[in-house]
């Protein structure tokens, strides 16, 4: 192994444990790489300006704006209501409530932390008030925040597709069906530990109340449906779409909610660009990494003797898939992604996976690390509203990882469960 080889693994790999951000973790190795390998300086600057360079990146800043404008304009309240007066009478109606409303603002918002925290917000305590564990009502709501990785439009699918370089409106239709699937089998958690706790039912929604939360919920019901369909009616891009759900936020929150005034801005602004900035930061200084990694043929070379070494595609998709799960309880979901890109498309070039697929399989993983103990992003935003501490949520949570974990080897062993309303 070369020193910048070693650099670039036990050098990145000590930081961590150290406790070094990940986003200067990186950029530290990259930098003492460069003047080992006694490459131009210039480099490094040169390769973080190019990070930035893709016109697709401007959709995470402006979706993680679009969920903080929706949740403090009323949106996530409105579709809560809505959700409810559909499914509270069932065993663990409250449950599906949050699932289910989960669902809707992950179709508008795009981001697992900011639906986490819209929808965990309200459904937290309700669901204490209501006989549920305060445990089991904090994992279900980091559980379905998670739901945004996979249902479009996804932060996690944009990222991916510029590191893969693949189509993000394609990533998006792939996350659908296991995005669907997965919110329903969180539903059944709910009704087994509903049945299992005796908590009573709900009475039934009336015609009247389901009419009003309609007329109330028309304006939050409306935005996934204008952005998606813009999305997929070919009217604009993924990244035009998160500009369009910015507007349209803006304008219900102000003129038709009234519930945001001009002076919440900068806050809400100020919240959203602390969260984007963690996100670009690992984006941008991992470009260097990158490069370091091509100029080695690390990538190539671990692909290569991974390939001689396994000679099953099943076989190296359950490992790739367990290396992933054990990563993600200790790092950055996005790092691995970013960090490790170049390393998994090898790999699925090498074993002639589809990249359409191959994307999916990354994704649900990176859905599963935000909800996974011990450092899973949505975990915390879920904790710092119940004000629980980690191991009270964490036991709580693996009913839930269980059923992601089901999806996770639908996605990967049936090509078919994401690649289902694939066009061309």
């Amino acid at each position: 192994m070369s020193s910048v080889a070693f650099l670039l693994s036990a050098g990145f790999g000590v930081l961590m444990l150290l406790g070094v951000p990940f986003a200067f973790a990186i950029g530290i190795v990259v930098a003492v790489s460069l003047l080992v390998a006694g490459i131009e300086p210039l480099l490094m600057p040169q390769s973080v300006l190019a990070g930035t360079q893709s016109f697709s990146l401007l959709a995470i800043p402006f979706f993680m704006l679009a969920g903080e404008l929706m949740s403090a304009g009323g949106l996530s309240a409105r579709l809560i209501r809505v959700a409810d007066v559909f499914v509270r009478h069932l065993t663990g109606g409250l449950g599906h409530v949050t699932v289910l409303a989960a669902a809707i603002f992950a179709a508008i918002s795009g981001s697992a932390p900011a639906t986490t925290a819209a929808i965990g917000a309200i459904m937290i305590p309700a669901m204490a008030e209501r006989g549920y564990g305060k445990a089991f009502a904090t994992a279900l709501a980091v559980s379905a925040g998670v739901l945004a990785p996979l249902i479009p439009p996804s932060i996690a699918f944009v990222i991916w597709g510029v590191i893969a370089e693949q189509s993000i409106s394609r990533l998006f239709s792939a996350g659908v069906i296991p995005g669907l699937v997965m919110a329903f089998g969180l539903t059944l958690v709910c009704w087994w530990y509903a049945k299992r706790n005796k908590i009573p039912t709900q009475k039934r929604a009336s015609l009247k109340e389901i009419r009003l939360a309609l007329r109330e919920g028309v304006w939050a019901l409306l935005a996934p449906v204008i952005v998606l369909g813009g999305i997929y009616g070919g009217v604009f891009t993924p990244t035009e779409a998160a500009v369009v759900s910015c507007v349209y936020a803006l304008f219900v929150g102000m003129v038709i909610e009234k519930q945001l005034k001009f002076a919440d801005l900068s806050p809400i602004i100020w919240r959203s660009l602390k969260i984007t900035a963690i996100v670009m930061s690992i984006v941008i200084f991992s470009a260097g990494f990158g490069i370091l990694i091509a100029q080695e043929q690390l990538a190539p070379k671990l692909a290569a003797w991974l390939s001689e070494n396994i000679q099953q595609k099943w076989l190296m998709l359950l490992v790739l898939n367990i290396a992933f799960f054990l990563l993600a309880a200790v790092m950055d979901e996005i790092a691995i992604m970013v960090v490790l890109g170049p390393l998994l498309i090898a790999i699925a070039k090498s074993f002639a996976i589809d990249p359409i697929h191959f994307g999916a399989i990354i994704v649900t993983n990176v859905a599963i690390g935000m909800a996974a103990p011990p450092i899973g992003y949505c975990l915390f935003v879920g904790m710092a509203i119940s004000g629980l501490k980690l191991g009270e949520v964490a036991s709580k949570i693996w009913p839930f990882i269980a059923i992601m974990l089901v999806v996770l080897m639908l996605v990967t062993y049936v090509p078919e469960f994401s690649l289902a309303l694939q066009t061309r």
